[in-house]
């Protein structure tokens, strides 16, 4: 069974195609600057790499230009499009309608209608995901939804302190996101240990972040809460913030409530503390030039990365490992040995050497040898889970999908 697996932005298209007999990835590709003129294409197969520079209306054209370089008849692994078993997306939030599922017009309407909690992600899939229905009705889209993972997470965990109707009827609550990649990453700690009861505290640390507290493989907290713009800072999203701050901003700002959260979103994060950038490298650069502003930034979003750490030890209590991945997790040694910094007293022991050697993209372990939790780098891989949750969904029964 082959599927295609599909990461959408406002104006790109990334895809994996994988053969899942063996789960080997037989094809990559992406086009960027859809809709915008000239679109840049690439595509990757058996080792040999083909560019193109041509115009792309939509997302349905994108993935109808992929399939036509998938099937292409000089360098493509496909005979023919009814190759692929089904097309799965790392979809983001639809409330209640969590898990992994068949997209429908219902899934499609909740996706929209909750499209104020995910801006960045929810218009575009849903837009696209329409698109793709009616140009390939042969083909099942499959949404892999970020909170599937978390649904395990326990009601105190899960709630915040507000009236309990608030919960149950307008669904605000903590959801939790990167759920394909807390799952990967628990998944692959467990096989790495050869164990499969680890408390774990994996941290996905990129242009978004979070970390999530697992016990067995079993998501039990996430720093993410009701949206992806809470948590940790994020490179340009604000994470954690009070609520009540947000009359003063709109008094003295002269701001409509919809400017401020756009800004809140946009311009806050590390970008917003730094005045410079939400790119981790530029600010690490910056800072070793004496960019105070750049080191702040660092400086704040360590020491918010260190709360949840030490919120997940007390849930857990204790870790057989701690986890980094995502973009900065596996490739900022200064990061990772900032949120380890003296933290013998609770049995994290980082081993500076092989923390700053590392190569980039490795698979290693990090800690002291006598350390008695383990820490991990492990480049996380969101694509073959959604995979595998696709194939899982299309051999149902259609009655039980």
């Amino acid at each position: 069974m082959k599927v295609l697996v599909a990461n959408l932005g406002s104006t790109s298209f990334k895809y994996r195609l994988f053969d899942m007999s063996d789960e080997s990835q037989l094809a990559r590709g992406g086009i960027d600057r859809i809709g915008q003129g000239q679109s840049a294409c690439f595509v990757e197969i058996g080792g040999r790499r083909e560019e193109t520079t041509q115009p792309v209306s939509d997302h349905a054209a994108a993935v109808r230009m992929c399939l036509d370089q998938l099937t292409h008849p000089g360098y493509g692994c496909l005979k023919s499009v009814g190759e692929v078993a089904a097309i799965g997306f790392k979809a983001v939030f639809a409330g209640n309608l969590s898990g992994v599922r068949i997209v429908t017009d219902e899934l499609l309407a909740k996706m929209e209608d909750l499209a104020d909690i995910a801006p960045a992600h929810n218009p575009m899939y849903a837009k696209a995901m329409r698109q793709l229905r009616s140009a390939f009705p042969e083909i099942p889209l499959v949404a892999a939804l970020e909170t599937a993972f978390h649904e395990t997470i326990p009601p105190e965990n899960r709630l915040y302190a507000i009236p309990l109707e608030w919960s149950q009827e307008y669904e605000v609550q903590r959801w939790g996101f990167h759920g394909a990649s807390h799952r990967y990453l628990n998944t692959r700690i467990a096989q790495l240990m050869k164990r499969d009861d680890l408390r774990a505290i994996t941290c996905h640390l990129g242009g978004s972040n979070s970390l999530c507290a697992a016990r067995g493989g079993k998501s039990l907290a996430n720093s993410l809460g009701m949206s992806p713009q809470t948590g940790l800072p994020h490179n340009n999203r604000v994470g954690d913030f009070d609520p009540f701050a947000l009359p003063i901003i709109l008094r003295k700002s002269g701001k409509s409530l919809e400017k401020v959260l756009e800004d809140l979103s946009s311009k806050g994060g590390l970008l917003g503390v730094s005045g410079l950038s939400g790119d981790v490298r530029d600010l690490e650069e910056a800072a070793a030039k004496g960019h105070s502003r750049a080191k702040l930034a660092l400086d704040l979003f360590i020491t918010s990365i260190r709360q949840y750490l030490g919120a997940y030890l007390t849930i857990l209590g204790g870790a057989d490992a701690i986890v980094f991945s995502g973009g900065i997790g596996e490739n900022s040694s200064l990061i990772r040995s900032g949120v380890c910094r003296n933290m013998a007293w609770a049995g994290i022991e980082l081993d500076e050497s092989k923390n700053t050697n590392l190569a980039r993209g490795s698979e290693a372990k990090i800690s002291k040898d006598g350390s008695e939790t383990q820490i991990w780098v492990v480049p996380t891989n969101e694509e073959i889970v959604v995979a595998r949750q696709s194939v899982e969904v299309v051999n149902k029964p259609k009655e039980n999908r």
